[in-house]
């Protein structure tokens, strides 16, 4: 799952995406508003966490504009302003979800799964598949009932797959959901996790389509 982080405070920001990516969250990390806006507009995510009080152009400004030109990207406004008439505005503005600084880092990705699975118009959390399981707000994976331990880049991956269960995915949209920017990306990692995850959830749980990309096996086939 990608992330768009936008805050302009070193240490907030240091330690939210770190924090984030141990948990196995790809983070792009931004500090002002126009760049928040650029990364927005020329690049997808299944969720922005946005700060108000940013150089260059404010969080609501940025909102705004977001809301303006139809992009529904789920935004969790992050602030220290707490007062009921800040809340209002940053809502009616389009925010799916207000948090006031300071917050646990636990409440902020609880917030994440709740407008991402929102934006999906996903009712429940437990994600299900041809009998393999995937509980986001645990990260804890089965096969038939019995467990399955998964690597943080395996646990990403089966998350994007179980998130559009019916879609063909792409290399370059797999790729974007489990690495950062600047991140290296090895030019076999990609075959390596899924390989892996084949061996733990069977060999045809995910399906190879050639010269096109990867997609989980369908009910009737």
């Amino acid at each position: 799952m990608r992330i768009l982080l936008v805050e302009d405070d070193k240490l907030l920001g240091d330690g939210i995406r770190a924090g984030l990516m141990l948990a196995s969250y790809a983070v792009d990390w931004v500090r002002d508003g126009e760049m928040a806006l650029r990364a927005l507009t020329d690049h997808s995510y299944d969720a922005c966490i946005l700060d108000i009080g940013l150089p260059k152009m404010d969080g609501i400004s940025v909102l705004r504009e977001l809301r303006q030109h139809n992009n529904r990207t789920p935004v969790i406004v992050l602030t220290a302003r707490d007062t009921k008439t800040d809340k209002i505005i940053g809502l009616d503005s389009g925010a799916d979800h207000y948090l006031t600084k300071p917050f646990d880092l636990g409440e902020l990705e609880a917030h994440i799964r709740a407008v991402v699975r929102r934006a999906g118009d996903v009712a429940q959390p437990l994600l299900v598949h041809r009998g393999v399981t995937l509980d986001p707000a645990s990260k804890l994976a089965g096969v038939d009932g019995k467990p399955v331990s998964l690597s943080g880049r395996e646990y990403a991956l089966l998350l994007d797959f179980m998130s559009h269960p019916d879609h063909l995915r792409s290399r370059a949209q797999l790729e974007e959901s489990l690495y950062a920017w600047g991140e290296e990306v090895e030019s076999n990692a990609l075959e390596v996790y899924i390989h892996h995850l084949r061996k733990k959830l069977g060999s045809d749980f995910i399906q190879t389509v050639r010269g096109l990309g990867y997609r989980l096996r369908s009910d009737g086939k």
